[in-house]
């Protein structure tokens, strides 16, 4: 190794030994992430400005990238025990089917609408900063990659909705605890309401052996939950190696010549954000002090870029800070990482849609194009999980059925990782803001909704 990049990954070590010691003995995470997020952009930035010290940041960043990556191993290690038990707990608890039911038509007309307001806010920031794809340059790295979308497209663009909700349907749970489908937060949902179901038929026939399940589901929620705190310590120095490679991997030149996009990404981003907050407000919750609980959760899925990752905290927070049932906080976690997406399902396809549609002669503002362009986005946001991919796949269900090339998918690939941090956190607090208005207006239908202590 290098003696510059020596000196470098020590110096990384050394903050990281100093953010331990500050953060230590501190009651909560918050001040701790927002110092492992200032830490890792500043030396993301340093070894930005490396290079032109002669040294290469390639031997520095596969050190920083194993301590994030490894952090982001372990919460994908606790996705699918916490979803299992948490739901198992929460049907034994609840033991109304029918609360489940509202909850779940709740939380899904929740993400389903903010997504069509995404959608819409997505259409007019396009249309305000005239953005439009005859303006795109085509290179060697975009080329390539319209050859792996049109690759993709034809199994993308066959699926129906039918298709797409029997993909939910678990057929072997051990697959689905793996975590080897896209679809399988949604299958381990399904499956732990099913055997809920079943432990609360046990206890109306053999109420002995009902009291030993309900008791033994609990206990493996105390013990998956303290799992899940022993992970979020290591909260704020994932994100200081999360961020710190971003930054250092980031092309600034790409950011510049798509400067438009970007910046009308963040303000359609930043604007559903308003509007999380007002429906917060609208229905009895401040939203500072809302945005005040979730700010670290917000943090860890920009620096992340995954939804599915951002689970246990999601989950953990709605519980804790909001206050939220824990029946609640699974499902709208559980549903969101997967359902709903207002930053990827939502702005993204919708803001593409219209940069073809603009050149092409396609009025955007036409009731009946905008009405279909919506009511795609929408029911296209239940297959994204189906398919997998993000972002890009949404795109590529999204465009095709409006008779739109794809081309442009491939043609903004350069500055997609920046883009993509802010729409995850956008995402993620599209399902924690679906999760608190669900607790308004169904908290007291929730019976057995204590915060379970860890």
């Amino acid at each position: 190794m290098h003696i510059g990049a020596f000196v470098l990954l020590t110096g990384f070590v050394v903050l990281l030994f100093g953010l331990y010691r500050w953060q230590r003995g501190r009651a909560t995470l918050a001040p701790g992430v927002f110092a492992g997020l200032l830490l890792g952009v500043g030396f993301g930035a340093l070894l930005q400005i490396s290079r032109n010290w002669g040294v290469a940041p390639d031997e520095v960043l596969p050190w920083i990238q194993m301590l994030g990556n490894g952090y982001v191993n372990l919460l994908y290690m606790l996705v699918m025990p916490l979803v299992l038990t948490s739901i198992l707990v929460a049907v034994v608890k609840v033991s109304h089917t029918q609360a489940l039911g509202k909850i779940s038509v709740s939380v899904l007309g929740v993400l389903l609408g903010t997504t069509a307001i995404a959608a819409l806010i997505g259409v007019a920031m396009a249309e305000l900063f005239g953005l439009s794809a005859a303006g795109l340059v085509e290179g060697t790295r975009e080329a390539a990659r319209v050859e792996v979308l049109n690759e993709r497209i034809g199994r993308v663009s066959g699926l129906s909705l039918p298709e797409i909700i029997t993909s939910f349907i678990p057929r072997n749970i051990f697959l689905d605890l793996t975590g080897a489908r896209s679809t399988s937060v949604i299958a381990v949902v399904i499956f732990a309401v099913l055997l809920g179901l079943a432990a609360l038929a046990v206890r109306r026939e053999f109420p002995k052996e009902g009291a030993a399940i309900e008791r033994f589901v609990h206990v493996a929620q105390v013990w998956i939950m303290k799992l899940v705190r022993l992970v979020m310590a290591f909260t704020p120095y994932g994100v200081m190696a999360l961020v710190a490679g971003l930054i250092a991997k980031s092309s600034w030149a790409d950011i510049a010549n798509l400067f438009g996009f970007v910046v009308a990404s963040f303000c359609a981003i930043g604007l559903m954000f308003v509007v999380h907050g007002l429906l917060l407000l609208v229905n009895g919750v401040n939203p500072l002090q809302y945005f005040f609980k979730v700010w670290p959760v917000l943090v860890f899925a920009f620096s992340s870029r995954s939804s599915a990752a951002t689970i246990p905290l999601n989950v953990e927070t709605q519980v804790d800070a909001l206050r939220n049932s824990p029946a609640i906080a699974n499902f709208s976690a559980s549903f969101g990482a997967t359902i709903g997406q207002n930053g990827c399902a939502g702005i993204y396809p919708a803001m593409l849609a219209t940069m073809v549609a603009v050149p092409m002669g396609i009025n955007v503002w036409d009731p009946l194009w905008l009405a279909t362009l919506l009511a795609v986005v929408v029911i296209s946001s239940f297959g994204i999980a189906g398919v997998g991919g993000g972002a890009t796949f949404a795109a590529l269900v999204v465009l095709p059925a409006m008779g739109l090339p794809v081309t442009i998918a491939a043609l903004l690939i350069s500055v997609e990782p920046l883009i993509d941090m802010a729409r995850t956190a956008l995402n993620v607090n599209g399902a924690m803001t679906a999760g608190t208005l669900t607790q308004r207006w169904l908290g007291d239908e929730v019976p057995g909704a204590e915060v379970v202590e860890g």
